[in-house]
């Protein structure tokens, strides 16, 4: 063995670390040549629509995408949670029902615009918001998705310790060294930092390759939580009588209830009717992501009333209601051949968390901050950087444990994706007929553009008119004796989903018809694949250039239909 020439290289990576850590500028990324963008713009190849290739989704990459995004946790939580206002278990069904059909609607409109262009949701949001205020919707997207890949990993955490607990049971005593401004104990943080180094590898996993993944959590965790509540109900001599119970509240508070819960459910997942297009963009053909439509309802009641019978059965099996499914498997190393059932049962939850940090968190966050930060940051930057800001520097536990406040507010945050949702899918389906010029979007001085300031005014006073009526609300929910509202405004906020969404879409389309933006209303979509450019004649390629606010040369349009150099 050469080991001389083993220790030039070792000094040549030490040579190089330190040079990216003495020198910035050495952690740019470099300028790819296959970026559609202008060649005075900075972007990267994991911004561009998704080369062939890479279209690798079909309609089963979508059904299991969204097992694996609503078979979890927190959906099991969902519909019992609902009871605990007083209504009924019947009214917790429909609920969760109708909260999936508020979001199945929008997920599979906007993401229309991925299988049809390509793009992902920060290049997209340009077209209806102007390229510079489309960062507000980036940011906004950003942020939740952080703070809940945190969350979502506490909470694989507390998978990891059933497991761990079911092998060794003498973990579950495992002593605590940490003070109690901690916020965690020492079995919790090394139960978190075993389910940090599961979860970080499967995060880098690439898009377009993320097919097992899903198949593998659908095997898993479909049969184990069908068998929990097979299990419990047997055992508890029936389902319980949460079926049976009729609700304890009636008339105008019911109603309210209603749509507070409503909104609640609805809102937990309308980060996803905004930014799909970062996955439907992988799609193999335009059709595969419409199968979204049955298959989020279905799954979604289905796992929320396996929560609710569950729920019912615990309380009559242990005189207590637990309502997560750990809290259920937890009570099984009890029982005979108990630690091995909740040995596997735990492992497959923990699955279930690692996915969904992969599919509604991990991913959306990268592309986000790439839009944001194109010469610093590409996907799998994103997702490390989400990984250690969001898993570690955020200290989620912390969250998880004692900042109800922090909670409350960033589910109230939700009140940003409605409007958005709404604005969007106006823009694409109605306003301009699903007729974007992809190639425009890229260039910051192209159409999309709109004026000096890079907005799009209908789209900001849109936004403005019908977020401001909800921000008292959102502050009483983070401070509930700090803030005093009026009775309408509670009302406004318990279904504010459903108005923000719709006051959106209304509105954005009035002011598009009585003030059109004429210059991006374009004849014909004008893709940004290279061979479908490539196949349009130059008379097309003059014209979109000539819808430019600013006059684009001739020069300029053509340098989008071919490689930009370096």
């Amino acid at each position: 063995m050469d080991f001389s020439a083993l220790r030039q290289r070792g000094q040549a990576a030490k040579e190089k670390a330190h040079e990216r850590i003495t020198n910035p500028s050495s952690w740019k990324l470099p300028k790819q040549a296959s970026s559609i963008a202008p060649a005075n713009v900075w972007s990267n190849a994991d911004q561009d629509p998704v080369p062939v290739e890479q279209r690798t989704w079909t309609k089963w990459t979508f059904m299991t995408y969204w097992f694996s995004d609503l078979f979890t946790i927190s959906t099991w939580q969902a519909g019992s949670a609902i009871l605990t206002t007083g209504l009924s278990a019947t009214d917790a069904v429909l609920i969760v029902f109708v909260a999936a059909m508020c979001n199945a609607g929008p997920t599979v409109l906007n993401g229309a615009i991925g299988s049809d262009l390509h793009i992902p949701f920060p290049i997209a949001a340009r077209a209806s918001f102007g390229v510079w205020f489309s960062y507000f919707c980036v940011v906004s997207r950003g942020i939740l998705a952080l703070f809940w890949l945190g969350v979502h990993s506490a909470n694989g955490g507390a998978c990891i310790t059933v497991i761990l607990t079911a092998l060794w049971p003498s973990y579950k005593n495992l002593p605590n060294t940490l003070p109690a401004s901690a916020g965690i104990t020492s079995q919790g943080l090394l139960s978190y930092f075993i389910y940090w180094c599961i979860q970080f590898p499967l995060l880098l996993i690439p898009t377009h390759k993320l097919q097992p993944l899903f198949w593998f959590k659908t095997v898993l965790v479909g049969p184990a939580a069908l068998a929990t509540v097979i299990w419990i109900a047997v055992q508890a001599g029936g389902g319980g009588v949460f079926f049976s119970a009729p609700a304890t509240v009636s008339g105008s508070t019911r109603a309210w209830l209603w749509l507070a819960n409503l909104t609640s459910v609805t809102g937990g997942y309308s980060t996803l009717c905004v930014n799909i297009p970062d996955f439907s963009r992988f799609s193999k053909d335009r059709g595969a992501q419409y199968w979204q439509l049955p298959i989020i309802p279905i799954l979604k009641t289905l796992c929320s009333t396996f929560g609710i019978i569950a729920a019912s059965a615990s309380q009559q099996l242990y005189g207590k209601t637990l309502w997560s499914p750990l809290e259920i498997i937890s009570q099984w190393p009890a029982t005979p051949g108990g630690r091995a059932a909740a040995f596997f049962a735990a492992s497959c939850w923990l699955v279930g968390q690692v996915c969904v940090n992969i599919s509604a968190n991990g991913i959306s966050f990268a592309n986000d901050i790439t839009s944001l930060a194109p010469k610093w940051f590409n996907i799998r930057r994103g997702i490390i950087f989400a990984s250690l800001l969001g898993g570690w520097a955020l200290c989620p536990w912390i969250i998880v444990s004692s900042a109800k406040a922090f909670l409350n507010f960033m589910s109230a945050y939700a009140i940003f994706m409605a409007p958005l949702a709404g604005i969007i899918l106006c823009d694409y389906w109605i306003v301009k007929k699903r007729k974007y010029d992809v190639p425009a979007l890229y260039d910051p001085e192209g159409i999309y553009k709109f004026n000096k300031w890079g907005t799009n005014w209908r789209a900001f006073v849109t936004t403005f008119l019908v977020i401001v009526p909800l921000l008292p609300a959102l502050g009483k929910k983070v401070n509930p004796t700090g803030v005093s509202i009026s009775v309408g405004l509670e009302n406004l906020f318990n279904f504010n989903w459903l108005y923000g969404f719709f006051v959106a879409l209304v509105l954005y389309w009035v002011l598009n018809v009585v003030w059109p933006h004429k210059p991006t209303l374009i004849p014909k979509t004008i893709y940004g694949d290279e061979n479908v450019i490539l196949d349009s004649s130059e008379a097309d390629v003059e014209s979109r250039a000539g819808q430019s606010e600013k006059g684009q040369s001739a020069s300029s349009a053509a340098s989008v239909t071919k490689e930009v150099p370096i």
